[in-house]
């Protein structure tokens, strides 16, 4: 599996995004415990060493889980978490990018993680009640505290990123993006010309893209799934790219590790722009 640097971390290019281990709308903990935990470890088994989480997951419980399956953890995995929503109910996500929240939202996932540092301390999402570099200046703080390896961002601008990165090294963007939905296209060239991870989050959409026929084409002749082929073009489009698809099924999760030994041909890929 190719690597990728976000900051001074080197990690495999193929990542795991933890939120679907849960349970039903990313509320709670899942109904069977024990097959999360052995998704995770499997993950590592696959090589995969780089895992996305959120403290809105669950809330608490994806960090939690991920703690309780896999701690003391391995040298060289990195876990990246967020903070920036809150879960008061199931179905909402509700922004707060107040400082005093994102430095409470840190000391919590720091507990869960059972961690002294975070690797990857991302911003969740800006809030628009909140003056953006006021929510980054906590993430930067943490970072001068010693709680923060590397400051992420997600859900954000080419503009956010810009100003941000006068407060504070930015090593990350998490936004959506998939081979159906590419409107973070300008965000992903900014990042590929500053040498800044990207981490594309839904990188499979909503499955409606993987049923069209160039997709699908692509598949049959290369004798691969439909999301192994999509995971192969969003590492084809970028250096910088990091996919973090998620899963609550083993099968599926080696399948998508896979995809990160599919090589797309120069025909593959223009047949899927």
């Amino acid at each position: 599996m190719n690597t990728i640097t976000v900051g001074d971390l080197k990690v495999n290019r193929m990542g795991f995004g933890a939120m679907r281990i849960c349970g039903t709308n990313v509320w709670g903990r899942p109904k069977d415990v024990p097959a999360a935990y052995a998704v995770l470890r499997k993950a590592l088994d696959l090589g995969v060493n780089f895992i996305d989480t959120a403290d809105a997951y669950g809330p608490d419980v994806d960090e939690e889980m991920i703690a309780e399956a896999l701690h003391p953890y391995p040298k060289g995995l990195v876990i990246a978490t967020k903070g920036g929503l809150t879960r008061p109910r199931p179905g909402a996500w509700d922004h707060n990018g107040r400082p005093e929240h994102l430095k409470k939202a840190l000391d919590g996932s720091l507990k869960r993680l059972k961690l002294q540092c975070i690797d990857l301390y991302q911003l969740h999402a800006p809030d628009s009640k909140v003056p953006f570099l006021d929510s980054v200046g906590a993430l930067a703080d943490g970072k001068r505290a010693g709680k923060i390896r590397h400051v992420g961002l997600s859900n954000v601008s080419v503009k956010q990123l810009e100003a941000a990165m006068k407060l504070v090294p930015i090593v990350s963007v998490q936004n959506e993006y998939n081979i159906g939905d590419r409107s973070s296209e300008d965000v992903l060239k900014a990042c590929t010309r500053l040498g800044i991870a990207f981490l594309p989050w839904y990188p499979l959409g909503a499955g409606s893209a993987l049923k069209t026929e160039a997709v699908k084409g692509v598949a049959r002749r290369l004798k691969a799934r439909p999301a192994q082929v999509a995971l192969a073009w969003l590492l084809a489009k970028s250096p910088v790219m990091l996919p973090i698809p998620g899963t609550s099924s083993i099968p599926h999760l080696e399948e998508n590790v896979a995809a990160a030994g599919l090589s797309l041909s120069a025909a593959d890929l223009a047949e899927l722009a």
